[in-house]
Formats: structure tokens, sequence, C-alpha cells
């Protein structure tokens, strides 16, 4: 069993820290500010006013990052789990927005934000519906869908886009790939651990040599900005609470399965209180982000790979993270930099990152009875998942709230996964720890 270069509870050099917790900035910046962009963009917001959602996204991420990994009271999962704008409410967010603009947007988030804080109590028995046979099918699945996003940054945009998989970003995504791999395997110590950030610094430096590298969103950008409370105001019409609410029940599926993932990646123990921590902070940073104005936060699956891959586990480097997450939503022109890096770079590494996840699934897979009843539940709830991963048009003629609640090849997998496991004959009873009550996760201390 490989061991974990920096365990939960250590604590880096200082030096080592700012570096392994920009490598986590890098893998989660473009994912932080790539929702409000977008639904900025497609409601037609002004330029300043897109400006204050991606400023507030960044600070709030921040600050509930640092609520995530540290602990506040009830809430936070105190793991390494950076917390970010998730794409689940982009739709909603959307419709909402054409009918009441951002105020309606924001005002259903703040509500609906409830569904996720009420649900968070109930979290020890949702966590009964998660044997290893679904756990280990939930985290493969959460590589799986990654991929698709990892590959379109290795081609340098989206499929139809004029350079996409041109020759040279094909090239630089390969060369990042390939160092990234040797600084994993063979590099020691720190080299080792920060392969992804000293491979996209390789990266960027071989882009800005070549003239690839675009400045322009650093010129645009302000050198100081206070993101206001309430920019938007509130509106509550009921059609966009219920949108929301959806979304955000969709969303505690998916947070359930990334904390299992990270549990996995971690070596730590999930028990279904731990879990109902991690999604109370989703709630009432949701919540908070809605008050600060911008959209709503879930805990960020390519980081899980930034762990899984550099063995670093110390939830006090993520702390750090939303730290300089905070400064990039204060300063925005240190976060315009980091945008400039361009899509292969980040493509080679993410690569990398998403596998990884993908091998742990199999890993705890692995390690699941090989019985006719798993191998049913396991082969059909990736199979869906896939499906609606690679095939999104698939669900293009159903109905909207259909569309809100599937969307995600995630969701879809864990979904299947849930409910085979409930109706085939033949379920295992679970294993249960008398004195602390809660579930037992070997699988958790040895994958990885």
């Amino acid at each position: 069993m490989e061991q974990l270069l920096y365990n939960v509870e250590d604590r880096p050099p200082l030096a080592t820290s700012f570096l392994l917790a920009a490598q986590h900035l890098l893998a989660a910046l473009g994912g932080i500010i790539a929702v409000p962009l977008v639904v900025g963009g497609v409601l037609k917001l002004p330029t300043d006013q897109v400006v204050a959602l991606v400023n507030a996204a960044l600070m709030v991420s921040g600050v509930v990052t640092i609520i995530q990994c540290k602990g506040a009271g009830p809430i936070g999962i105190k793991l390494p789990c950076v917390m970010g704008t998730s794409f689940t409410f982009v739709a909603a967010a959307i419709a909402v927005g054409f009918e009441h603009g951002m105020a309606g947007v924001l005002g259903s988030s703040l509500v609906g934000s409830f569904v996720m804080i009420v649900g968070s109590f109930f979290m020890p028995q949702i966590r009964k519906l998660f044997p290893p046979v679904v756990t280990g099918t939930v985290v493969t699945m959460i590589g799986l869908s990654l991929i698709p996003v990892a590959i379109d940054w290795f081609a340098g945009g989206q499929v139809g886009s004029a350079h996409y998989a041109d020759p040279a970003n094909l090239g630089i995504a390969l060369f990042v790939l390939i160092l990234v791999i040797g600084l994993v395997q063979w590099g020691k110590g720190i080299i080792s651990a920060a392969a992804i950030v000293i491979g996209m610094f390789v990266g960027y430096l071989v882009c800005l040599a070549f003239g690839l590298v675009d400045f322009s969103a650093v010129h645009q950008a302000q050198s100081f900005a206070v993101p206001q409370p309430l920019h938007f105001g509130l509106a509550f019409p009921i059609s966009g609470i219920v949108g929301m609410s959806i979304a955000y029940l969709v969303t505690i599926v998916e947070s359930t399965g990334n904390f299992l993932a990270l549990g996995a990646a971690t070596k730590t123990p999930m028990s279904g209180k731990k879990i109902a921590r991690g999604v109370l902070c989703d709630g009432v940073g949701s919540a908070l982000a809605a008050v600060m104005s911008t959209t709503p936060f879930s805990s960020f699956a390519q980081n899980i790979g930034v762990v899984s891959l550099t063995g670093v586990a110390s939830r006090h480097v993520v702390t750090l993270t939303g730290m300089l997450l905070v400064l990039a939503g204060l300063f925005p022109i240190l976060g315009a930099f980091i945008v400039t890096i361009p899509l292969p770079v980040l493509g080679g590494a993410g690569l990398m990152m998403f596998a990884m996840i993908i091998a742990a699934g199999i890993q705890m897979l692995g390690r699941v009875e090989h019985t006719k009843r798993n191998g049913l539940i396991i082969a059909v709830a990736i199979g869906c998942g896939v499906a609606v991963t690679m095939r999104p048009e698939l669900l293009a003629k159903l109905p909207a709230f259909i569309k809100e609640i599937f969307a995600s090849g995630i969701t879809v997998g864990s979904l299947v996964a849930l409910f085979l496991n409930l109706i085939l004959p033949g379920r295992p009873t679970q294993v249960i720890d008398e004195h602390e009550g809660e579930f037992i996760e070997e699988i958790a201390r040895e994958t990885v």
C-alpha cells in the first residue's frame, strides 16, 4: 500500500505549503470562474456585473474552502476539500435569469440552499445507501465524467472551435502530461508532490516562448475590488425556487460521491456524520454565495485528483488555497494572470488528475466481492452514467425538470447504482461499529 506524502493533519513547511496550495488553486480556478462567466454571458449582463459575479465567486470560494477544511462548529468536513461554483445550477440559473434577472437567480438559490442544509441532517441515514459496490461505482463515474473536460482542455477549446486539436495544442498538452508523469514517478519529496504545478509552469513558459499566451484578461482586470453583498438584490419566484431546489437535491448526491472519493484519496473512513458536516458546509456556503451575489457552491472533484496524484492530503495546505482564493477575489488581477494559462497546459495535467480518480474507483471496486449482483450494478450504473456524459443529447426531448435531474453523468450513475443496490435480491448486511454507531469503511483506509 502506497503511503501518503502528507497526511490530513500534517503541516508541511510554509514555503512547501504555498507551492502545494498554488497547485490546488491552478486546478480549481478555471472551474470557479467558468460558471459566473457562462451565466453572465448567456444572460447578457454588462461587463461590470459579470466581473462582480466572478469576484464574489472567488472570494466566497476561498471563505467556504477554509470553513470546509478547518471546520466551524458542526460545519465543515475537515478534509482537503476545495469549494467552488457548481455547473449543476447553470441550467436552472439561466432559466430563472431570463424571466427574473439575477435577483431571481440569487433569491431562488438562497431559499433552495435550505434543502441542502436540512438534507445534511439526514446524511447518516443516506450514508447507509452507499456500500462499497455503490461507493466504488460513484467514484469511478466521477473520474469518467471529468475526462471529457480534460480532453477539451487538451485540444485547446470546445469541439468546433477554430483551433480545436491543432497539432501545437496537442503537442503542448502531451509535453505537460509526460512531464507530470515523469515528475510523479521519479521525482523525490516536494518535486513529486508539486508535479502538477511544476509541469504547468514549464508548459506555461513554453507557451510564452511561442507567443501563445493571451494577456488581454490582465489588461482588463481591476487591481482591487471588494465584492458587495446583495449587489443584484433578491427576488423569490416560486418557479425559480422549485428549479433550484431540484438542483440542490442533485448536488447532495454528487457531493456525497465527492466526499466518498475524498475519503478514499486521504485514507479517511467516511461516516454519515462526517459527510453531513461536508454537505452542511455546501448548503451554508451556497446561502453565503447568494447573499454575496454569486451562484451556488459544491465540492470540486478535480482537486480530489490532485490529492490522489500527489499524495498530499493535508487539510492545512488546502486551507492556504482558500486564503489565496480570497486574495484572488479581492485582487482580480491575480486571478486574471492565472486565467492566462493556455488550455492545453491545463489539459496535460488535468487528464492525469482525473484519470487518477478513475484508478481510485477501480481499486475500490477491485475489493468488492465478485458476484453476478455486484457486476450488474457496476455495469449498468457506469453504462448509464457514461451514456449521459458522452451523449447529453440523449435527454434533449425530455421535459426540463427531467433534464435538470439527469443532466450529470455522476448523478445518473449514482442514482442507478443506489436503485439497483436497493431492489436486486441478495443485498448484504452493512457492518456497523456499535460503539460509534457509524459505518466503518475499510476500503477508504487501503485504497489509493
